[in-house]
Parts: C-alpha cells; sequence; structure tokens
C-alpha cells in the first residue's frame, strides 16, 4: 500500500477503556483509502472496544480519531450523525430486526437519512440484497434464514447509503468454514467492484490470510499495538516471538 495517499482514518495517542479502566493507551496508526484493514488480537484485548470507539460510539480517555479528515472525537451531535452517515458497520450476527423483512431492515438507514420515496427505497434494498447475493430473499424474515445469510443482510443495510467506508465486527463469528470463506470472497468483491475501504475485527486466522492488506495486533498485555503489517510477513518474520506464534497457530501439530 502507498502510505503517502491521505488516510481515510486516522488514530493517534488514543487512550480507550470504560469503567475507569484503561484496556488499550497510546495507539497511533492510520487506514488508507481501498485497504481491507484488520484488528486482531487474542479473545479480550480490546478490539471490539477499539472498534466502538472507531465508529464514535464510545468517548477516549485521551487522543484523537478522524474520519474522512474530521474529528469524530470533537463533533458535536450534528457533525456526528453526519460522520457517522459516512460509514456503515456490521455487527455479529447481522443485528437484524426479527420483526421485520430482509428488505425492510436494508430500508431502515434510508428511511432515516434520506428523502427517497418508498418505492425508490424499496428499490435500493433490493439491489444491495441483490450485491450481497440474496436475490429472491428480500421478503424472507431474518428467522427464515441461515447465519451466514444473517451476516450478508447485515452487510446490504451497511452499505444502503453507499459508504466508502465500512467497518466488520467478527464477520465469521459462528460460521461454518465453507460459509466463512463465501464472506471472504465477498468482502474481496466489494473492494474490487466498489472500492470500499473495509476495516474488520477479527481472530480468525483463515480470513485474516485471506483478505487482509494490512493489520495491527493488540496486546492486552501491554495494552498496546505490538505488531503491523502485512500478515504472511508477520507471520514470518515478526521480531515478537508473540506474534509469530499467534499467526502460526493454524498450522500448529495437535498433541
Amino acid at each position: 500500500m502507498n502510505n503517502k495517499r491521505k488516510p481515510i482514518v486516522e488514530v493517534r495517542n488514543l487512550t480507550i477503556g470504560y469503567d475507569r479502566q484503561t484496556v488499550m493507551e497510546e495507539l497511533n496508526f492510520s487506514v488508507f483509502t481501498g485497504e481491507i484493514f484488520v484488528i486482531l488480537g487474542c479473545s479480550g484485548c480490546g478490539k471490539s472496544t477499539l472498534l466502538k470507539h472507531l465508529i464514535g460510539l464510545y468517548e477516549p480517555f485521551r487522543g484523537e480519531i478522524k474520519i474522512f479528515g474530521e474529528s469524530i472525537v470533537r463533533a458535536d451531535e450534528d457533525e456526528k450523525r453526519e460522520l457517522m452517515r459516512q460509514f456503515g458497520v456490521t455487527y455479529q450476527g447481522g443485528a437484524l430486526f426479527g420483526s421485520l423483512t430482509l428488505a425492510e431492515n436494508v430500508s431502515l438507514p434510508l428511511e432515516e437519512y434520506t428523502t427517497l420515496s418508498r418505492e425508490k427505497i424499496k428499490e435500493r434494498a433490493y439491489e444491495k440484497l441483490a450485491l450481497v447475493d440474496l436475490q429472491g430473499f428480500e421478503e424472507y424474515m431474518p428467522a427464515e434464514i441461515s447465519g451466514g445469510m444473517k451476516k450478508r443482510a447485515g452487510l446490504a443495510r451497511a452499505m444502503a447509503l453507499d459508504p466508502k467506508l465500512l467497518f466488520f465486527d467478527e464477520p465469521s463469528a459462528g460460521l461454518d468454514p465453507i460459509t466463512s470463506a463465501e464472506l471472504d470472497r465477498l468482502i474481496l468483491r466489494l473492494r474490487k467492484e466498489l472500492g470500499t475501504t473495509i476495516i474488520i475485527v477479527t481472530h480468525e486466522l483463515d480470513s485474516i490470510f485471506t483478505v487482509a492488506d494490512r493489520v495491527i495486533m493488540l496486546d492486552k498485555r501491554t495494552k498496546s499495538i505490538i505488531a503491523e503489517g502485512e500478515p504472511h510477513d508477520l507471520k514470518k518474520n515478526s521480531d515478537n516471538d508473540w506474534v509469530r506464534e499467534f499467526l502460526n497457530r493454524s498450522n500448529l501439530k495437535q498433541v
């Protein structure tokens, strides 16, 4: 990646946590246009907490987060709302409303943020569901589809407003290997066809090595980033023993 480009996300001297407990401190990294950028680490290290700060749900203890060059930390409510309109978020399990059809779920951001007619909103919702290979399932209820399909429907909703930036929270969690691989291919296709910048929180190594251009690894012992780079390179060449062990664990023999 050419890091001379202007970053789409900038994190500077960021310290985060909750209930006065520091989870991560003095984080510094950037995400560039068109990247698939992965935040990884062991369970409980603060990956999802960091994601919630990046999308403006939590206030940091210290530091700065800029998205599209604008501070989401210092933004007032109207400014934050406008920033949040420019990116999409997919949550674990899809986070669909069970009482709404898939098309109605995808329509929600369009109803909230646009003045499109009801007919145009429905048309856009059908288009986004087709984009994630769910054509024919528009009027299904979430309870009537599989876990992998729920993930894709959640992605369709996140893409309703055509954002240039997408956040994924554990996209492969709870999926079988085949469905997980299908989702990885969909993520790569979206980046290729739409130029979408994608930030993923995960610890699934197969997905990381398939989709990631660059990763940062969080360490809960030091409360910091202990590695940053291309995952295959870190797997072979990191000077940190724990990083190499983490990234090679899928190849370790059972004893």
